[in-house]
């Protein structure tokens, strides 16, 4: 990925924008992945990572539901979420770092960052990838989307936006989802309201955002392997805040931003336990960040970005009492500069540089370099040659430093510390005819990387700290045309682990990955108004003792067939499909797969 740290078009951005066509209704977060929407309950920022060619997402449910992003082969907890420049996360475990109680109809397309983009700020707190998403204007108009399905499956969601003169510009949204699921005690109910103002000035943008979720799933074997009808009542609170400000006319910006993130989540391992006074697995998390980021540019052809961030969380819990602490104060900041040196024939060289550091009141820190250097030629077919080195580090979350280590569902590991990673990669960017695309590899060396494993004979899971080697093979390309767009991805992985002294008999997260992954994404406008959208998914993982169905290989399919009818063209009608083929692939090891699913819908933009 390039061009993290380039500032935002301000100038051209407008307060508002009516859309230049109203005939497509869909809402792209991923331009890499064809349906834009889920089957199963309503848009959330999570939902287009599926398919994405560099993630690889571990549902539990459905994505909505709860979902694991694994990025270059890591766990869920190495990967993070950036908006708008303000890093996000939950200190209680990875996760719940894709509860963003914001509509994505307000969120810019998705972007993923690794190696020196991940180092160079494109995520914190993150030793494999992250997500990088910016704001997008307020659309004057409105939608309104309603669907039913198998499964006595509902949901329907509602965005509206003004312009309120003088660059200003206000939207809100509504979204509602319910389902009995496809089994007994599989069901869901789901609400998100969000509201954000808006300000676009000539040379500066201004975002104040509210959301709020409350979500509650069931499914069986959710986090444990004991066949347990297990449930999560997850509420989610964010305001975040963010201001851009162009500087000068070459092009260098300033932004500073801030948010408040409250998570409650209340997880039963028996729905039908008496709960009691306390229940026993109840926790409230909050997080504070303040921060911001500088790209401040020399010269043509030399600039400089700065960042720093300050994050405050605290954890209350009813079963995570046997940690050293409960509240931390984090502090990171970095700076890279880069340079650019016209060669001989056009080509140009790319050098980037910097040095990162992070750390805690609460534990180690860690001092993280990056280099890059690439070979830049606009008139080949190879167009970009990269080689970088990088360096980036994570501290431990409160599930894994403050559980009970000798006992319970969830066992922790007080001496847990900062984890830290060096990744070396190359790859080579290719556009020839309609195709894009790239081709590369990388090396990862992860140290002290928290897993949750399995021993025969003990009842619940534990923390534990392995040193991994990850050996990866990354390709995509993506053509567009007039009538059909594709896109093809392929991912191989390959793992060295070693726990140390430490006894396991599985491993639920970082052993738990795809050997080979093939996506391919097909959008076929068949006419003006007719559209199909496939997704699909090819995989063979590595086998892992605690799938209990014992299927190392699966095929996943979701298609989309969206009709713009003639009578009024402000209205879409849908027919959708999810798990196309039935596959009961594990995602992740001992939790059943949901089946097919279907819904028919109708969506009317105004």
């Amino acid at each position: 990925m390039t061009g993290l740290s380039a500032p935002l078009s301000l100038v051209a951005q407008s307060a508002v924008t009516e859309e230049a066509s109203l005939l497509d209704a869909v809402t792209v977060l991923s331009p890499r992945v064809a349906n834009q929407e889920p089957v199963a309950t309503v848009a959330m920022p999570v939902s287009t990572l599926r398919y994405e060619p560099g993630v690889d997402l571990q549902a539990r449910n459905f994505a909505e539901g709860q979902a694991d992003i694994a990025i270059r082969g890591g766990t869920f907890a190495n990967s993070g979420w950036v908006l708008a420049g303000v890093p996000l996360y939950d200190p209680q475990t990875g996760h719940y770092y894709a509860e963003i109680p914001l509509a994505p109809a307000m969120l810019g397309a998705q972007q993923l960052a690794t190696g020196p983009d991940l180092a160079a700020g494109g995520a914190w707190n993150a030793t494999a990838g992250g997500v990088v998403q910016g704001w997008r204007p307020v659309r004057v108009g409105g939608e309104l989307a309603v669907s039913a399905g198998d499964w006595s499956s509902y949901r329907a969601d509602f965005i509206t936006g003004v312009d309120l003169g003088g660059g200003w510009a206000a939207d809100v949204a509504a979204a509602y989802s319910e389902s009995d699921g496809p089994f007994a005690n599989a069901d869901h109910q789901l609400a998100r309201y969000s509201g954000r103002l808006q300000h676009r000035g000539e040379r500066s943008a201004s975002d104040l955002a509210v959301g709020y979720q409350d979500k509650f799933f069931g499914w069986p074997n959710l986090y444990t392997p004991f066949n347990s009808p297990e449930t999560e009542d997850i509420q989610t609170l964010l305001v975040i805040g963010t201001h851009q400000q162009q500087i000068g006319e070459l092009g260098s910006f300033v932004e500073v931003g801030g948010a408040y993130r409250r998570n409650d989540d209340n997880y039963a391992y028996n729905r039908y336990a008496p709960v009691g006074p306390v229940p026993p697995y109840k926790h409230t998390t909050r997080v504070t960040t303040a921060g911001g980021r500088a790209h401040l540019v020399l010269s043509d052809r030399s600039a400089i970005d700065a960042r720093l961030w300050v994050l405050a969380d605290e954890l209350e819990s009813t079963s995570l009492l046997y940690g050293r602490f409960y509240s931390r104060t984090h502090f990171t900041t970095g700076a890279t500069y880069s340079h650019t040196a016209p060669l001989a024939d056009g080509r140009e060289l790319e050098l980037r540089a910097g040095l990162g550091y992070d750390t805690s009141n609460r534990g180690a820190d860690a001092v993280t370099p990056v280099l890059e250097v690439a070979l830049a030629q606009p008139d080949a077919v190879w167009q970009r040659w990269v080689l970088g080195y990088s360096t980036a580090s994570q501290a431990p979350s409160y599930t894994a430093v403050a559980g009970n280590p000798n006992g319970g569902l969830f066992r922790g590991n007080r001496s847990l510390d900062r984890a830290e990673s060096r990744t070396l990669e190359a790859r080579g960017e290719f556009a020839v005819g309609e195709w894009t695309g790239s081709v590369g590899a990388f090396y990862r060396w992860d140290e002290d990387l928290i897993d949750w494993t399995f021993r025969n004979g003990v009842f619940g899971r534990n923390a534990a700290a392995v040193d991994l080697e990850v050996a990866g093979v990354e390709a995509y390309a993506m053509r567009s045309g007039e009538r059909l767009d594709l896109v093809l991805g392929y991912a191989w992985l390959h793992k060295d682990a070693d726990y140390g002294s430490a006894t396991i008999d599985g491993s639920f997260y970082a052993l738990n990955f795809p050997n080979h992954r093939v996506t391919a994404a097909l959008i076929w406008r068949a006419t003006d108004d007719l559209t199909l959208r496939l997704d699909n998914e090819l995989r063979w993982q590595e086998p892992n003792p605690l799938r209990l169905n014992g299927k190392d290989e699966a095929l996943l399919s979701s298609v989309g067939l969206y009709w713009r009818t003639p009578w009024d063209r402000r209205l879409q009608l849908s027919v959708q499909v999810d798990n196309l083929w039935d596959s009961t692939f594990e995602e992740i090891p001992a939790v059943p797969a949901a089946p097919r699913l279907w819904a028919v819908g109708a969506r009317w933009r105004w």
